[in-house]
């Protein structure tokens, strides 16, 4: 079981982050009318491999669920490896979509 990490929402800059130890990891997001495109995670070296990154899609996806979003999984780690292991989340998940985002990482 990973550490508990506290993971806060920021609507302002569409992000849900986690700050560790002077580093930030970060969900980032785009949200259009009732569709929420979870378009990249990104987690410091020094803490990858630590559940980091599935803590901050939990998050996400919570709120997703309780706002009624649909989710659109345009990070590969999401798409990939996250709905994977979470696949009690398909129910708000919309699939072949993509904003195909400028971000690298």
């Amino acid at each position: 079981m990973p550490k508990p990490i506290d993971v806060r929402h920021d609507p302002v800059t569409r992000r849900f982050c986690a700050s560790m130890s002077g580093y930030e990891a970060c969900l980032m997001y785009r949200l259009t009318g009732k569709e929420i495109d979870l378009y990249h995670t990104y987690v410091p070296g020094v803490f990858r491999g630590q559940g980091v990154a599935e803590q901050l899609c939990k998050a996400a996806f919570e709120y997703a669920n309780t706002n009624g979003l649909t989710v659109i999984p345009s990070c590969s780690y999401i798409s990939e490896a996250y709905l994977r292991r979470h696949t009690e989340y398909e129910s708000i998940v919309k699939r072949g979509s993509s904003s195909k985002p400028l971000v690298s990482g």
